[in-house]
């Protein structure tokens, strides 16, 4: 009875989950946002049409249902559980089913809509994209006058404006690009696509922004053009009223007046014409930028405002010479005394200022630096005095022309007085200037003069200290040793502040003279030395005496308080000196510290044996002398640091006064023979400008090697030191680039003599010289085709021409990027150890690759072309010798910029490198290379010399003739 509707049931129950399999395969199968647009929209159909299927799966659960209802209708009750569940199931699974095909359905066509949007906006922006290119391609045209280039200025930063608010709709098409890329991973809107979006957008808002910037130069060039017409049309309009109102007969001014108007307006005339040769340089650059109607425009007007002065210029010559014709006659002699007082006057102002500037007297308290102030006003005032001479002749010479007229009694007295005081100013003026510098000299002479007295008395106290009898005698002459030796010091720190002076020296005394102050002040010195170390060893001596007979707190107190006052002044030592003179006074003072701080150590031990009998008293001594051992290691890395400092700043200032004065002498030399180029031949090359252009590249690497100093110079000195430094170098640079343009000018003009003497040579008749071509006339063994003449093959030297195009290109390249390595480690920071091995290491990379950078050039040269132009190799190779000359020098550089002497891990280094044999080899190899070249070069300079037995034979005269490349030799006349 139940058997037909369980069969039923179940029939139902095997088709509905075999159709939710179905349909749960087919969705895994298109559920899936990845891919190209065409997949996805095919998957969105497939995705659709499973969704049109839901009524169908929905009428085979309710079959599923109704077959259900039928068993459970004739079923058992212990069977009906079991079909529950089942139901239960299906139920389930249908829901599952129906969900999944509309989630999977949901996603896709989501994506879908997402992406069409996306092309819909990025359409959009491509449209813009494609509306401001053509707007912007066309080139910025040329405006009539102000007016329309200000329109022309608004109209662009109008599309600038549109440029940048589209900035934001760029951002979010690459922020939905970006997401989508998430979801589909389709490469039309990958990170490249984003990139070349992003790029192209700032390719065209860099065009846009170029296009406001050139025309608003464009405009503000011809606004303030505009406004410098307008200036001058005004001084033009007042200059003409002025003449109009000194001319015709209506004028009521007298004819002086009038003469005088004249003359004023004539003051005027350059200030206009400077000012009109302004304008026309301007309107140059206006025109440059105008349209060709309104560059006429603007010529008629600078014509026009020309007449104008012109004319004015002419009238104001004819009104005056007639003016000055009716009044020579009447007031010539008026007209020339008047002038004499206003001269005599000014001649008068001038010698009232000099008196009361540069004739004051010096003090005879007065400092060093008030003498030498005083002498360098005094040496102005002498010039200025010699400046006047003139002047004061030419009031003699003005004065006897008038001397015939009468009435000049009182202005004749008044010229004779000026001209007597000028003669007193002179010789009181030679006075105090010979005074000053004699006072000078006994300045400068007088630590010379207490060296003399102190060495007299240094010399006594060593004779009677020789031998002391007593005790008394040592407290007496031990106080007396030291007041000496603090004596001694000041007089080093004189005599050494007198060292630095040379200049000055020189600039007063003369060269000569100067010379013979400072080897004296050398010779006192050193005896000087001499008389202080013997000090110091009696000294130390007598302490030792004196020692054995005092207490130990009477000896040790005095000790203790030398050593916290030496800390003290270390500590004031610590900071850095704004120029080389400071930064030498400050090795001097720290000299001398060191020497107290080799004094109090010896003290130290001489009161040693006072404290054996107390371990207190052991502890003191002990602590002290460490105190004393850390004070001097101190010193001593002080004074290194000093010593380094000042052997840096002292390099910096010769190679910068050196290399100044090579541009100096190189620049005047090079514009003496700027105009004569022509002139240059091939014998006045070696010893003529050329050589010197020769050494520009050299000098280079200099200046490149200076600037790396300076930058360490700058660190080890204070900030206004620095800034020194610094101008210093940027007057440098100023200089050099002054300098390589004049090079490229005369490069130029030798390069355009020589295009014209090869014009005038190809017109002359053909005649044999000795100048064989670059390539030769070389035959080779595997190659018995002469190289001149390969050149009937044009095939061949197309490809030969591209295999050279190609190896320039690439050689340029790797030489590009080894040069910005090379600039790179130059301009490294050197702080610390770590950081000088890490820039010794990549020069030694860098040099590693010298060779393959060799090679490549040696392709270059090898397959030149016959016909190709050598400016551009011989440019190539001038750089590349550049690079090599900057990387030789940069480790010259890595061994000047460490800092300070060798530190112990240094030190142990050279041990270790003493001891092994390969550092051995390494040394004997150092030592053999530069001689192994140097006769290399030599044996290479012999091959390439003639050997002069013929005279007209190819192969001598060819300079590679003797060198080891396998050749034919042919001893007849020249092939051409």
């Amino acid at each position: 009875m139940t058997q037909q509707p369980q069969e039923d049931f179940d029939r139902s129950v095997e088709d509905a989950q075999a159709w939710m399999k179905v349909v749960q395969g087919q969705l895994q199968v298109n559920d899936n946002t990845q891919g190209p647009r065409a997949a996805l929209e095919a998957r969105l159909r497939e995705t659709e049409k499973i969704c049109q299927l839901e009524p169908e799966g929905c009428m085979k659960v309710e079959l599923v249902l109704r077959a259900a209802e039928a068993l459970l209708a004739t079923c058992q009750e212990g069977q009906k559980p079991e079909i529950l569940a089942q139901l239960k199931d299906i139920k389930s699974q249908w829901e599952e089913t129906v969900t999944y095909m509309t989630h999977c359905h949901s996603r896709i066509e989501w994506v879908w809509l997402h992406w069409s949007e996306y092309l819909l906006a990025r359409d959009e922006f491509y449209r813009w994209f494609q509306k401001m290119v053509v707007a912007l391609e066309p080139p910025v045209e040329l405006q009539l006058g102000l007016k329309e280039k200000q329109w022309q200025l608004s109209h662009a930063q109008v599309l600038l404006h549109n440029v940048d608010n589209q900035a934001v709709l760029l951002d979010r098409l690459l922020e939905e690009a970006g997401s989508l890329f998430n979801r589909i991973g389709d490469p039309s809107v990958d990170e490249d696509a984003q990139k070349k979006m992003k790029a192209e957008y700032d390719a065209v808002k860099a065009r846009a922004q170029h296009r406001v910037d050139l025309l608003t130069q464009v405009t503000q060039e011809h606004e303030q053009y505009q406004e410098a017409v307008t200036e001058f049309q005004l001084w033009l309009k007042a200059v003409v009223e002025k003449v109009r109102s000194c001319l015709g007969r209506n004028c009521k001014l007298a004819m002086e007046l009038r003469l005088s108007a004249l003359q004023d307006i004539a003051k005027d005339f350059p200030r206009g014409e400077e000012s009109l040769n302004r304008l026309e340089e301007q309107a140059e650059d206006v025109i440059r930028n105008t349209s060709p109607l309104g560059a006429e425009k603007i010529s008629g007007e600078l014509e026009e405002m020309r007449g104008v002065l012109e004319k004015l210029r002419v009238l104001w010559k004819e009104e005056e010479g007639r003016l000055q014709g009716l009044l020579q006659s009447k007031g010539a002699c008026e007209q020339q005394i008047l002038r004499l007082e206003a001269e005599l006057g000014e001649f008068k102002k001038s010698l009232q200022r000099l008196a009361h500037e540069g004739l004051e007297p010096t003090v005879k308290t007065a400092t060093e630096d008030e003498l030498v102030a005083h002498w360098r006003l005094f040496s102005g005032t002498r010039a200025a005095l010699a400046s006047e001479e003139p002047r004061a002749d030419r009031l003699q010479t003005q004065l006897k022309e008038l001397i015939t007229f009468p009435d000049l009694q009182p202005l004749s007295d008044s010229v004779v007085a000026a001209i007597q005081e000028y003669h007193s100013m002179k010789g009181k003026n030679a006075r105090l200037h010979n005074a000053t510098r004699a006072e000078l000299w006994q300045r400068f002479q007088r630590p010379l003069n207490d060296l003399q007295l102190w060495k007299a008395l240094a010399q006594r106290l060593l004779d009677i200290t020789a031998s002391l009898p007593d005790l008394p005698s040592i407290h007496t002459f031990l106080p007396q040793i030291e007041a000496a030796l603090a004596e001694s010091s000041r007089l080093k720190e004189q005599l050494a502040m007198l060292q630095l002076k040379t200049d000055l020296l020189g600039s007063i005394f003369g060269q000569e003279r100067a010379a013979a102050l400072l080897e004296q002040v050398a010779s006192s010195v050193r005896d000087r030395d001499l008389l202080h170390n013997s000090l110091l060893q009696r000294k130390s001596k007598l302490q030792s005496l004196l020692a054995q007979h005092k207490d130990f707190g009477v000896a040790f107190d005095p000790l203790h308080r030398k050593l916290l006052d030496l800390q003290a002044r270390i500590q004031a030592e610590k900071g850095l000196q704004r120029d080389l003179p400071g930064k030498q006074v400050q090795l001097l003072r720290l000299q001398g510290l060191q020497e107290e701080g080799l004094d109090l150590g010896t003290q130290i031990e001489a009161v040693r044996p006072l404290a054996q009998e107390n371990s207190n008293h052991q502890h003191k001594v002990d602590q002290i002398s460490s105190d004393q051992q850390v004070l001097k290691r101190s010193l001593e890395d002080l004074v290194d640091r000093c010593q380094q400092s000042v052997r840096e700043h002292c390099t910096f200032s010769h190679r910068l006064s050196e290399l100044q004065q090579w541009v100096t002498m190189v620049t005047q030399t090079l514009e003496t023979h700027q105009g004569d180029v022509h002139l240059w031949d091939a014998e006045s090359q070696e010893t003529g400008p050329e050589r010197l252009l020769a050494e520009i590249p050299e000098r280079e690497v200099q200046l490149s090697l200076l600037q790396a100093l300076g930058q360490l110079v700058m660190k080890k000195s204070s900030p206004e030191g620095a800034a020194m430094v610094q101008e210093d170098l940027r007057k440098l640079m100023e200089s050099w680039q002054a300098l390589r343009l004049l090079e490229e000018n005369l490069l130029s003009l030798i390069r355009n003599q020589q295009l014209q003497r090869t014009e005038v040579d190809t017109g002359k008749k053909l005649l044999f010289t000795n100048n064989i071509p670059k390539s030769g006339f070389l035959i080779n063994p595997q190659d018995p085709i002469p190289r001149h003449r390969h050149g009937a093959n044009l095939l061949e030297e197309h490809d030969l021409h591209e295999d050279h195009s190609q190896l320039l290109r690439d050689f340029e390249q790797w030489l590009q990027v080894e040069n910005s390595k090379l600039v790179g480690i130059i301009g490294m920071r050197t702080a610390t150890a770590k950081d000088l091995r890490t820039r010794k290491m990549k020069l030694q990379e860098l040099e590693a690759r010298i060779p393959e950078g060799q090679h490549l050039f040696e392709n270059l040269l090898r397959l030149r072309p016959a016909r190709d132009p050598a400016n551009e190799l011989e440019d190539l190779r001038y750089r590349w010798m550049l690079y090599k000359s900057k990387l030789k020098d940069s480790g010259h550089l890595l061994t000047q910029s460490s800092p300070g002497e060798l530190t112990a891990f240094q030190k142990s280094r050279q041990q270790r490198r003493w001891w092994n044999p390969c550092s051995l080899l390494r040394k004997a190899c150092r030592v053999a290379l530069p001689l192994q070249l140097l006769l290399l070069l030599f044996l290479l300079l012999l091959f390439l010399l003639p050997a002069g037995e013929e005279e007209r034979s190819c192969a001598l005269a060819n300079n590679f003739a003797r060198s080891f490349a396998l050749m034919l030799r042919y001893n007849g006349p020249p092939p051409t």
